[in-house]
């Protein structure tokens, strides 16, 4: 051990981050609980791949080689930390076996900060962003911690629930023996209040409310929500507006899930996009917005490089362009006063309402404005939405060429318009479009203004009580066929041209929604729709499975393919030149076109001579 002067300790750590955000007060405890060590040349200082590390290690003189990955001992070192670096704070945080093994370069000064004193540092606003920041650096190595990108995946373990009446003693003795960072208080509303160690000290400590106190008297009912399904990036960001110590976690029917704090989104490579996202969120102009858009296809591959599953990495870039398009929203209205915000509810259409979108999509959209909006109203609210969309150009987003935005009539209605409309397309959907409208619709998502605003959604739960709808909407769905080598591409004397999305993912999407109308489900992603319909006549568990397969595959390949094309300068495309692809690839697209063609004929014979009221039925025991 070193003896090194608190206070010199404490003015180090106050020029380096995370430590620099931090007042005279706490960085004299630190110091003062910290202890110093001298390593020789060739120390072994941590091997956090054998036991959790309990400290923070500060680098205060010399260099320290850091392995990230247990299997790369032999090679050089990933990493040389130097004078203000640290390491071992994952391994801190997740209380996991994860790494990194540190040893002495030389002679080295470390500083070794207790958990107990570290945690709090991390889990603070400025340690939060700090990680974020460590990560998104970490470009081309493997990452040492677990691979998280949905909120989901970072519920560790079950809440702890009590009722508003139990006692704030009963309350702290069951967080104590629980080990369990707060308690979870359900109200008769649907809503949930939080009891935290920091809310318990306050009241009863400092305040002196008798420990008999019910446990409503200490609960915080502010508390943020996120919903099973939303990215790790946005929940984070989440988390950070609000300033707040937990993030509760419901599934879509309001159920408590989890709670999450930020030390649970200290090792998630999902992170790495957060400093992008939050730049585009705040960006101050709309130059800064176009110039941090700029880097969206690299932050995407960088997470797709990390081992981040293809089809969570096209989730997140969805949560980007929803914030693109919040914040394009959000700088043109600041330009018309005249107009309000709140007046309407944009919603997401197509590929990007289901959260599928990649580079190549087109934005597609719609508005429901409330009753007290008139039509000569909604005319200039559409130039504005135009005006949003050269926003978005800019920033490397495209409208739909058909004409499925805001901007257009055909999509910018009162409610009430809305509601009567869709009930016309579900009565009669072979007149006005109604069938293409409603394949639209049901991909719905609002991701600005009130979410309860838009009726033309919930009108098409009832569709499967419309068997005539049903089976159009059927012969709809299966009219284009997973096709290898279209004729027009042999006629046109490009045999060699692969269109991914309209010869092979939109078939699937489209047996995906009808599949979800049929069985009633509210259900957006592709994936999500063919689990919850499978196992039906229609559609047996079997054939779902295979679809669910060759989706995730060509996502997987249209991303990837994609990414190639924007690191050449080309405009991103779903136009894919066979030869130039590998053998493999080739035959993952031919086999999966092959099962897609298959699960179609299967259908259209079964629509053909089954009675549609048994298509959504349990398929027969075999």
């Amino acid at each position: 051990m070193t003896d090194v002067n608190p206070a010199e300790l404490a003015a180090f750590l106050a020029k380096h981050p995370p430590f620099d955000s931090l007042g005279a007060g706490a960085l004299d405890a630190i110091a003062q609980g910290s202890r110093v060590d001298r390593f020789a040349d060739g120390d072994l200082i941590l091997d956090a791949f054998r036991n959790p590390s309990c400290e923070v290690y500060v680098v205060l003189e010399g260099h320290v080689h850091l392995w990230n990955d247990a299997d790369t001992r032999a090679d050089g070192p990933d990493e040389v930390v130097s004078p203000g670096g640290m390491f071992g704070f994952s391994a801190m945080l997740t209380e996991r076996s994860i790494g990194p093994r540190a040893v002495a370069a030389g002679e080295v000064v470390v500083a070794r900060v207790p958990a107990a004193l570290a945690a709090p540092v991390f889990t603070s606003r400025r340690g939060a962003r700090f990680l974020v920041e460590i990560v998104s650096t970490a470009r081309g190595r493997v990452p040492a911690a677990p691979t998280y990108s949905l909120v989901d995946d970072l519920i560790v373990r079950p809440p702890l629930v009590v009722e508003p009446s139990t006692p704030v003693a009963e309350v702290a003795r069951r967080m104590t023996a629980e080990g369990a960072p707060c308690a979870v208080v359900p109200l008769e509303t649907g809503r949930f209040g939080l009891v935290t160690d920091s809310a318990l000290r306050t009241h009863v400590l400092v305040e002196g409310l008798p420990s008999s106190s019910p446990a409503h008297s200490v609960m915080d009912t502010s508390v943020p929500t996120a919903v099973l399904g939303d990215s790790a990036a946005e929940a984070l960001l989440l988390l950070l507006d609000r300033d707040a110590e937990f993030l509760l976690v419901t599934d879509r029917a309001g159920g408590l899930r989890g709670v999450v704090c930020p030390r649970d989104f200290a090792i998630s490579p999902s992170t790495a996009g957060v400093s992008l996202h939050e730049q585009l969120r705040r960006a101050p102009s709309v130059e800064d917005l176009t110039s941090h858009a700029a880097g969206i296809p690299a932050m995407l591959g960088d997470l797709l490089s990390r081992g981040l599953a293809s089809g969570r990495v096209i989730a997140v870039y969805s949560t980007v362009v929803d914030t693109l398009v919040r914040r394009a929203i959000g700088f043109v209205f600041a330009e018309h006063p005249e107009l309000s915000v709140d007046a309407f509810t944009w919603l997401s259409l197509g590929s990007n309402g289901r959260r599928e979108a990649v580079l190549s999509s087109d934005v597609d959209s719609a508005a429901a404005f409330d009753g007290s909006v008139s039509n000569a109203e909604i005319v200039h609210y559409r130039e504005a939405f135009g005006e949003v969309y050269q926003v978005l150009e800019r920033a490397g987003l495209h409208g739909d060429e058909n004409g499925a935005t805001a901007r257009h009539a055909l999509f910018a209605r009162t409610n009430e318009d809305w509601r009567l409309a869709a009930e016309e397309w579900m009565a009669a959907p072979a007149e006005h479009n109604g069938a293409m409208m409603m394949s639209l619709l049901v991909d719905g998502r609002p991701i600005h203004g009130d979410p309860g605003l838009p009726a033309v959604t919930r009108v098409f739960g009832d569709v499967r009580r419309h068997p005539g709808t049903m089976r159009l909407l059927l012969r709809e769905s299966l009219s284009k066929r997973a096709k290898l080598r279209p004729m027009r591409n042999i006629l046109a004397r490009r045999p060699d041209i692969f269109d991914i999305k309209s010869h092979a993912l939109l078939p699937i999407v489209n047996i995906a929604r009808w599949a979800a109308l049929s069985v009633g489900s509210a259900a957006l992603p592709t994936t999500e729709r063919l689990r919850v319909a499978a196992g039906s006549a229609m559609l047996p568990d079997e054939q779902a499975r295979m679809l669910i397969e060759a989706f995730e595959v060509l996502q997987r390949l249209r991303l990837r393919y994609q990414l190639m094309q924007n690191r050449a300068g080309d405009r991103p495309s779903d136009l894919l030149t066979m030869s130039r692809m590998s053998s493999i690839d080739r035959s993952v697209i031919a086999q999966a076109v092959r099962e897609i063609s298959s699960v179609q004929r299967r259908m259209d014979n079964i629509s053909q001579f089954v009675p549609t009221e048994a298509w959504a039925s349990p398929e027969p025991a075999h």
